[in-house]
């Protein structure tokens, strides 16, 4: 079960084995059926969640009730609402299970015993979130500046598994335009 998260952790610094049993035992395993909500707008998020199996999706209500896809998570992916997560402030997003989920959770109260007994973690989030935020700059600006058909061209090459296990319209919602101009830009992009 730990074999994966031991694994994506091992990335990022090196790791004692007596290290990453301390860890494997802070994390709680929890399975989540599909169409679950994890998180609602409101509530205060007390996890972040590494996926071993399965597909989640973060989004938010915009003003005209329409849903819009922050992110997806799949397979050796983390999730969370960082700002609800660290400053437990009541967040403004939904953290959904698109697919039958198998999870590792930490809590705040884990992750802070986690930083204090092995600093090394520290530098492993650290690295986690200075990754986030440099895929996130990357993602407003391709928003900002590709037209529809290389924003689709650049989510299939970024994330070729997803468009198999997701509804077109999450996807859509995920790059800014609506389903039926995704449809058309899928069609376009067929024919040739």
């Amino acid at each position: 079960m730990f074999a994966e998260i031991n694994q994506y952790v091992g990335r990022y610094a090196a790791f004692k084995e007596a290290e990453l049993s301390a860890f494997n035992q802070l994390l709680a395993y929890k399975k989540v059926p599909k169409k679950t909500l994890l998180l609602q707008q409101g509530e205060i998020c007390n996890f972040e969640a590494f996926v071993i199996k399965g597909c989640l999706r973060k989004y938010y209500i915009d003003a005209n009730g329409s849903e819009v896809v922050l992110q997806f998570a799949i397979e050796n992916w983390w999730i969370s609402d960082i700002a609800s997560f660290h400053e437990q402030q009541p967040s403004g997003l939904f953290i959904e299970t698109l697919e039958n989920c198998e999870l590792l959770l930490l809590t705040p109260a884990t992750k802070e015993t986690l930083l204090t007994e092995i600093p090394k973690f520290e530098r492993m989030f650290r690295l986690m979130v200075q990754r986030n935020l440099s895929v996130t700059q990357n993602r407003l600006i391709n928003t900002i500046s590709r037209t529809a058909q290389e924003k689709y061209l650049d989510f299939l090459e970024k994330y070729p598994t997803i468009p198999q296990r997701v509804a077109q319209h999450y996807i859509a919602s995920y790059l800014g335009i609506s389903a039926e101009f995704l449809s058309k830009v899928r069609t376009k992009l067929a024919k040739q």
